[in-house]
C-alpha cells in the first residue's frame, strides 16, 4: 500500500513541476503555444489556458498535500510511543562493571576504558615516585 502511494506521490509531483513550469509568468517563463495575440477564444487560448493551468495547479498541489499527510501517517502507524528518560538507568543503580579485558575496542566505552587507565585493577592511584628515584 505504501508503495503504491508514493509512486502516486511521486507522479502528482512530477506533474505538479511541469504544470507550474508551463504557466505564463511575468517575463514570459516556459509557456509554450499562447504567442500572438488574436483569434477566436478557445479552451487553451489565452485566457482558456491560463485558467485551466491555475486549476490543474491547484488540484494537483491539493492532492500533493494529501498523499504527503497520508504517506506521514502510515509512515508512523504501529509504532509505540517511547521516550529517553523511560531508557535511563534509576538513580542510584549500579553502573555497568568495567570490561576485564581492556585490549577490546570500545568495551565499556570511553569513560570507562579512562578510569581504567587511570585506576588499573581497581588499586589506589599510585603515589608519585621521590626524586631521585
Amino acid at each position: 500500500m505504501q508503495n503504491v502511494l508514493i509512486v502516486i506521490h511521486l507522479i502528482i509531483v512530477i506533474a505538479l513541476v511541469g504544470v507550474v513550469l508551463l504557466q505564463r509568468s511575468e517575463g514570459g517563463g516556459l509557456g509554450m503555444g499562447s504567442g500572438g495575440g488574436g483569434g477566436v477564444g478557445g479552451f487553451m487560448t489565452g485566457r482558456g489556458q491560463a485558467n485551466a493551468l491555475t486549476r490543474a495547479t491547484a488540484i494537483l498541489a491539493g492532492l500533493f498535500f494529501i498523499t504527503s499527510l497520508t504517506l506521514a501517517v502510515l509512515a508512523t502507524h504501529g509504532r509505540t510511543q517511547r521516550s529517553i528518560i523511560d531508557g535511563a538507568p534509576a538513580p542510584g543503580a549500579t553502573a555497568p562493571a568495567a570490561p576485564s579485558a581492556p585490549s577490546a575496542p570500545n568495551a565499556g566505552g570511553v569513560l570507562d576504558q579512562l578510569r581504567q587507565m587511570q585506576n588499573p585493577g581497581g588499586a589506589q592511584p599510585p603515589t608519585p615516585a621521590a626524586p631521585g628515584q
